[in-house]
Order: structure tokens, then C-alpha cells, then sequence
């Protein structure tokens, strides 16, 4: 008689809304507290303590989960998690989402870990847990390190390595982008734009005024200026002795 090796698994169950507070870092009494409060289970008469048990195992099973996050492409390959594809891209894309308010305090700051050890302070500010700050920082902290020095485009790259959409690669594509040229975005004159505002500018400047807009190849990196491009721009420093001028005469054409 042959001996025969059975393995048996589920389906690994993820609970959007569940997995939503964990991301936002919810602890897990506080995320029995705020579903208690939103009449989760309230319609099946689930005890309280049945909810926290869910809640609990759901943490415990998104805290294994996360070593995989750290490096999708393992996610994808991994056999311990049975994940349909629609929730693997799911848990990505919501591990790896990213507050815009939190990526505004992110720029211009170096990305190590005495900065990490003050996120407190950008907690307090914008109101977004320690917890998911420490998260989105790491996120940003390490794709910065895989595709710094990647050529091609940013956002190409990203989407590749991590499997995230297209509209949340552009978001660290510019974080990775205004970082490696080290624009001073913290100075007091640039605290009243946003992040949406730095978004629009940094992928203007990556599609217009660099290498990968005028060649194409491998070699070529949207996180290098075109350098005769730039020694063009030095003929408009001439304009700078007349910037109220054109400041005024730019307003009244607008108006």
C-alpha cells in the first residue's frame, strides 16, 4: 500500500473592514470599540467577546501576513496564506496606501531611523495614528532603497516590484523622485503646499526635464536632469531682476 502526503487548507479569509483598522493602526480593543460602536455583529447577537476573538484573530493573522508585505513578490509566491488574487491585491494595495498629509511631512526629511523615532510628532499634527505613520514611513523608506538607483521610469518600477496601482506608484514616485534630488521641501515659503501640489510639479519636472523625456533605454533614469536643459534654463535668470513685472502682468491677463 503506498503512503500517500495530504495537505488540507482554507481559503485565508480577509475582512476589509477588519484589515482597514489594522492599516490605520488600530489596536485590537480599539477596533472592538469602534465596531461595537458601529452595531458590528449586532444583527446576529454576537457577544462582545465572540467580536473581540474574531477581531484578535484577524490581527494575528495580518501581523504574519505582513512579513510577506514587506517584499510582495514573496506574497506571490508564498504557500502558507491560500489568498484569492482580488484580496492578495487587496492587502497590497491598502498595506502600501499612503495619507497625503503624512507624505507632506515625509518630504524633505532624511529617511532614517532617529526621524522614524519622531513620528510621534507627526501623529499629533495630523492626526493619523503612531502606528500607521511608522508603517507608511517604512513603506516609503524602502521602496526609496529598491528603486533609487533603478533606470527607467519611477513609476514603472514601483508598480513592478511592489504591485501597486498605477495612481499610488505615482505618489512614491515622487516622494523617491523630489528626495534623491534633495529639494528642500520643509523650507518655511513651500509649508503651504500640499502634497497634491508637489505631485503635479515633481512629475512635470520627471517627464519634461529629464533624461527619459528626450531617450529612451535602460540606461536612462527619470531621477537624472537633463543637464543641457538645465544650462538653457540659465538664460531665463534674466527675468528674475523683473519678477514683479511679470508677477503683475501674469495676474492681470488672468483676471
Amino acid at each position: 500500500m503506498a503512503d500517500v502526503d495530504v495537505f488540507i487548507s482554507n481559503y485565508t479569509l480577509v475582512d476589509p473592514e477588519i484589515y482597514q483598522l489594522w492599516i490605520e493602526g488600530f489596536s485590537s480593543s480599539e477596533a472592538v470599540c469602534y465596531l461595537k460602536q458601529k452595531g458590528f455583529g449586532h444583527s446576529m447577537g454576537a457577544p462582545i467577546d465572540l467580536i473581540a476573538s474574531d477581531v484578535l484573530d484577524h490581527y494575528r493573522t495580518y501581523s504574519l501576513i505582513e512579513l510577506y508585505l514587506h517584499a510582495p513578490s514573496k506574497l506571490m509566491e508564498q504557500s502558507c496564506f491560500q489568498l484569492e488574487h482580488h484580496t492578495r491585491d487587496l492587502i497590497i494595495e491598502k498595506y502600501y496606501s499612503i495619507d497625503d498629509v503624512v507624505a507632506r511631512e515625509i518630504l524633505g526629511k532624511k529617511l532614517t531611523s532617529r526621524y522614524r523615532k519622531d513620528l510621534d510628532e507627526v501623529g499629533d499634527k495630523t492626526c493619523v495614528k503612531l502606528k500607521s505613520c511608522r508603517r507608511q514611513f517604512d513603506n516609503v523608506k524602502r521602496i526609496f532603497r529598491t528603486v533609487e538607483e533603478m533606470p527607467g521610469t519611477l513609476t514603472n518600477n514601483i508598480m513592478q516590484h511592489f504591485f501597486i496601482s498605477n495612481d499610488l506608484a505615482k505618489k512614491y514616485a515622487c516622494i523617491v523622485f523630489l528626495a534623491c534630488l534633495r529639494f528642500e521641501t520643509s523650507k518655511k515659503k513651500l509649508q503651504y503646499l500640499t502634497f497634491s501640489d508637489l505631485l503635479t510639479c515633481s512629475h512635470s519636472i520627471m517627464i519634461y526635464w529629464t533624461y527619459t523625456y528626450q531617450h529612451t533605454g535602460p540606461e536612462y533614469y527619470d531621477t537624472e536632469m537633463d543637464k543641457e536643459f538645465l544650462l538653457d534654463l540659465r538664460e531665463l535668470r534674466c527675468l528674475l531682476d523683473k519678477e514683479k513685472e511679470i508677477k503683475q502682468y501674469v495676474t492681470e491677463i488672468v483676471i
